[in-house]
């Protein structure tokens, strides 16, 4: 039954009309609205009722998975390859639950197998592939678009959820462009498809354009307002900007989604949202009071945060220190390790393991604008920490991770490492950058003090030819606006022989070439006349 189809129809399943009998395409629409609870309602009544039915058994086991149930998804299909071992769409469930597990190989071989048992022309088997590869961490997305863009070519093509699976792999890929062309393509096939226009919000998102994002969130429920990923995404967008209209959002979610305990979660942070911070900790207490060793662990972070807010630091401390013991290691978010590491700053001695958390932060987040938003916030802790060293460290980081770094992104990296007293590696970026920027006064600037640094005693002269070229720079760029640098080079060059090379004449000679640049230097002329004196002979005792 085509999505299309089910648009017309859904209206009366979700009011539970006798319309239909418990059916595969009616689970296959609550997946789709990601009520999971009644999918896999839904799919275990069929399989009561035909234990055989393998389109159910597929996708009871991908509501277990999309459950966090893979352990549950693995045992469904199992039990079913007993009796079905070459049905291609249980061999694709099986091939999901292992590249979830990390067994790549295994996976493959059930996907190939799959394509060959069907000759490659099965929609449904050729979608599940490339959900499978798109779900997974081991997943290989260049594989789901090689076995799904032939499908497409053919005469009697008019699969959408085949473009959705394509333009999934192309987003996994940070093709953004390739992506929305493939939605576009879901669209054209079924104008009612929610969900291509929702992937095409999510690509505009993770680029943090809403003037895009927006609008097609809200295309989306037009398209289909049960439609519960687009309206609980404007829910999350809108919390921290305006809780009112968030929670607008949010009130109808409810009304289109399953009942879950995570929904007592959000509205406990809708507490946090208004600023009524003890409500949101009274709200937590409740549930954890209540629950005990199951309640969400999320309510222990939003304690933390509301106490952290009241600027009681020691509670908000001790809350998320219970969080950090109570939620899975997969649970767990960048901003959590953020968050901690500030909570760490506020205590002294543990500086060191608050630069370990922002690590963690950094690591884990694979979002490209996120991670760079997460660099700098780090850059900015180490720097305001007063620990330089760290500063460098992630402004490193952020350089060597943005696809366009600019001249700005390199003076700081450059800078920091200077003012850490990595001098060796602050020449060595201020050597790029003048490579890179042969017009700025600024790396031939670092390049001297940086040597200048390491050789403190001058008895190198590690700085003589980086002070000879600073001063030769700041002449040809702009000889008034770097008069400053100018002078200070050329006085460098006059003590260095003067003192280091005891070679007057040299020493003279740079004077000179500071009266060049400021005729009325006092200092250059009080110089010139001390190294003109001639040594008086002393006259000898009677």
């Amino acid at each position: 039954m085509k999505k299309s189809f089910y648009s017309l129809v859904i209206a009366a399943v979700m009011c539970g009309s006798s319309l239909f009998a418990q059916s595969v395409d009616q689970g296959k629409k609550f997946f789709y609205y990601e009520r999971y609870k009644s999918a896999k309602d839904n799919f275990e009544k069929v399989l009561a009722a035909n234990p055989n039915d393998i389109s159910a058994t597929y996708w009871l086991g991908q509501t277990l998975i999309e459950m966090k149930d893979v352990a549950g998804a693995r045992a469904v299909y199992l039990k079913a390859l007993e009796t079905n071992g070459n049905a291609p769409l249980l061999l694709v469930g099986m091939g999901h639950v292992e590249l979830l597990e990390g067994k790549k190989d295994e996976a493959r071989q059930r996907f190939e197998t799959a394509i060959s048992l069907t000759k490659g022309k099965d929609g449904a088997v050729l979608n599940a592939i490339g959900n499978a590869n798109v779900d997974s961490k081991d997943g290989d997305a260049n594989y789901v678009i090689t076995k799904l863009t032939p499908y497409t070519q053919d005469k009697k093509f008019k699969d959408a959820e085949t473009w959705l699976q394509i333009g999934d792999a192309y987003r996994v890929l940070v093709d953004g462009g390739n992506a929305v062309t493939a939605y576009q393509k879901a669209l054209a096939i079924d104008p009612t498809l929610a969900a291509a226009k929702h992937r095409i919000a999510r690509i505009y998102l993770t680029q943090k354009n809403p003037e895009s994002f927006l609008p097609a969130y809200e295309e989306a429920i037009a398209l289909d307002p049960n439609y519960a990923p687009s309206v609980y995404d404007l829910y999350v967008y809108w919390y921290d900007r305006d809780i009112n209209k968030a929670k607008t959002y949010y009130d109808k979610y409810l009304t289109i989604s399953d009942p879950d305990p995570k929904n007592d979660y959000d509205k406990a942070s809708i507490l946090y949202a208004s600023r009524d911070f003890m409500g949101a900790i009274n709200a937590s207490k409740g549930f954890i009071s209540q629950l005990g060793d199951k309640a969400d662990p999320r309510y222990y972070k939003l304690a933390a945060y509301s106490y952290d807010e009241l600027k009681d630091s020691v509670n908000a401390k001790d809350y998320l220190e219970q969080y950090f013991a109570k939620q899975k290691a997969e649970d767990f978010v960048p901003k959590d390790y953020e968050f901690r590491a500030k909570m760490l700053s506020k205590f002294p001695g543990n500086e060191t393991e608050a630069f370990a958390s922002y690590e963690k932060a950094i690591a884990m987040d694979t979002a490209y604008e996120s991670k760079l938003e997460l660099l700098e916030n780090a850059a900015a802790f180490a720097k305001s920490n007063g620990n330089r060293a760290a500063e460098a460290n992630f402004l490193g980081q952020l350089y060597q991770t943005k696809k366009t770094p600019n001249n700005v992104d390199l003076y700081n990296w450059g800078f920091a490492n200077y003012q850490a007293g990595n001098y060796k590696s602050a020449d060595s970026l201020f050597a790029q950058y003048t490579e890179k920027y042969p017009n700025e006064i600024f790396g031939y600037l670092w390049r001297a003090r940086s040597n200048q640094a390491m050789d403190t005693t001058m008895a190198q002269g590690l700085a003589v030819p980086h002070y000879e070229k600073l001063a030769e720079m700041a002449r040809s760029l702009d000889s008034v606006k770097y008069k400053g640098q100018a002078v200070s080079s050329y006085f460098y060059l006059v003590q260095y022989h003067n003192d280091i090379k005891k070679d007057k004449a040299a020493a003279l000679r740079y004077v000179d070439k500071v009266l060049e640049v400021d005729p009325g230097n006092a200092d250059a002329i009080r110089i010139r006349d001390i190294l003109n004196k001639s040594p008086q002979k002393k006259t000898a005792a009677k």
